[in-house]
């Protein structure tokens, strides 16, 4: 019975750091999203990288907007995306003015992306990586693509739906 109980314990206190370590992970601009930039577009040139207050203009834009308001225009960079975790969704610009869409849970093994770069989502997990134009698979092991998720943009606006 002590056996079980100290690898209950263990196994518990493992999970409870692991879980306390990963909360820092990443580029968080606050909002529950984190932004990442690609570098060369089908242009040629670098995509621009988000600036420290892309994350604080989307965070004021999704805390007084109403609803289900995700960030400006401004704040996805072209050729990179925005990955919102608190939604579980990441908005890409692969060409200027062109937003789309996608869940941010991989098809492999339902893990969260991490960043957008290159032209691509990347999943930390087992290195799948999707394309930023339509989801698609560009290095698996994931044999799926991400799912399509709809936003709208309205001016300046990207909203969920």
């Amino acid at each position: 019975m002590t056996d079980s109980s100290t690898r209950r314990t263990v196994l518990t206190t493992g999970t409870a750091a692991l879980a306390v370590a990963c909360v820092g992970c990443g580029n968080n601009n606050g909002n529950g999203s984190s932004t990442t930039s690609g570098t060369p577009t089908s242009s040629g040139t670098p995509a621009s990288p988000a600036s420290p207050t892309a994350g604080a203009s989307a965070s004021g834009s999704a805390s007084s907007a109403a609803g289900n308001a995700l960030a400006q225009t401004s704040d996805i960079p072209e050729g990179g995306g925005t990955i919102f975790k608190d939604h579980k969704i990441v908005v890409t610009q692969p060409t200027k003015g062109e937003f789309k869409a996608f869940s941010a849970i991989c098809t492999h093994e339902g893990c969260t992306v991490s960043r957008v770069v290159d032209g691509t989502i990347d999943c930390p997990c087992h290195g799948s990586k999707f394309h930023i134009a339509d989801g698609s698979v560009a290095h698996g092991p994931a044999t799926r693509p991400l799912p399509a998720e709809s936003i709208t943009v309205s001016g300046n606006s990207i909203t969920m739906g």
